[in-house]
């Protein structure tokens, strides 16, 4: 009898501790779900430890209630998901070049990418940044951010809104019009 209870809730630690994760920001089922874009239903299934989020869903639930890395380790194990997926995007060591502004101090180390393949079904949006390395140039995972479908519209804009402004004060390129010899510039 207790194995049947224990396999008809089988993400119930899980569950528990995402309702837990809510209710300490004072949010509803609504809400939550809402700023994730899934239904309430779903969420409720996910906190009744009945059914347990994609990969996706979790990140972006994860990244919603602001989980530390070492807490978002912890609720991935519970949720059964290999831990490679989830350790590119937390464990990454120091990248191989650091500006030198105060940047990289404010919001802990920068991760410098060249590939990102970009996911969005009903739940939202999620971003696997890349490196390419190694002989072949095969693109390594080194973070994966999820987001509401909302949240990345505005991060949209804003990255947008900062590149208009910093190309504004960059230097304009002289392009030679003879690309056979560069040296005869009118």
């Amino acid at each position: 009898m207790l194995d049947g209870k224990r396999s008809s809730i089988p993400y119930k630690p899980l569950g528990r501790r995402l309702k837990e994760l809510r209710t300490r920001l004072n949010e509803t089922l609504a809400d939550a779900s809402g700023a994730v874009e899934i239904d309430v239903g779903e969420l409720a299934s996910y906190e009744f430890g009945q059914s347990r989020p994609s990969e996706e869903v979790l990140l972006l639930l994860l990244s919603h209630f602001g989980v530390n890395d070492d807490e978002a380790i912890k609720l991935w194990e519970m949720a059964g998901y290999n831990m490679t997926k989830v350790a590119s995007a937390h464990m990454v060591s120091e990248p191989p070049q650091a500006p030198a502004d105060d940047s990289s101090k404010k919001g802990g180390q920068i991760i410098f990418t060249d590939v990102v393949d970009v996911i969005v079904n009903n739940y939202g949006v999620v971003m696997n940044f890349m490196q390419s390395s190694g002989p072949n140039l095969n693109p390594t995972p080194v973070a994966r951010v999820g987001m509401s479908r909302e949240h990345a519209k505005s991060v949209l804009q804003i990255l947008q809104m900062t590149l208009a402004q910093t190309e504004k004060n960059m230097p304009k390129q002289i392009i030679s019009p003879d690309p056979i010899n560069p040296e005869n510039v009118a």
